[in-house]
């Protein structure tokens, strides 16, 4: 997959936080617990709807889950979905 737009970030995004949080262990409503965040925003977030988020938010996903926000953009865990 090569980006080709913000939905696709978007999209890269979702993805990674899901695989990110799945290795913690943590269900959807646990992480928004501690993210003080909806079940229903994590939820679409992780989905094919091309949730939206800030860069605050998205530092606050990475200090939860132990991981640098870098992370989260990264390609790899599409490719090796497809």
């Amino acid at each position: 997959m090569s980006i080709t737009n913000q939905y696709d970030i978007y999209y890269i995004v979702g993805k990674n936080i899901k695989k990110y949080r799945k290795q913690k262990g943590m269900t959807q409503k646990e992480l928004a617990e501690k993210l003080l965040l909806s079940e229903n925003f994590v939820s679409k977030l992780e989905s094919d709807t091309y949730q939206t988020i800030s860069i605050d938010t998205l530092k606050q996903f990475a200090d939860v889950l132990d991981v640098k926000i870098m992370y989260f953009f990264d390609e790899e865990v599409v490719k090796n979905s497809l």
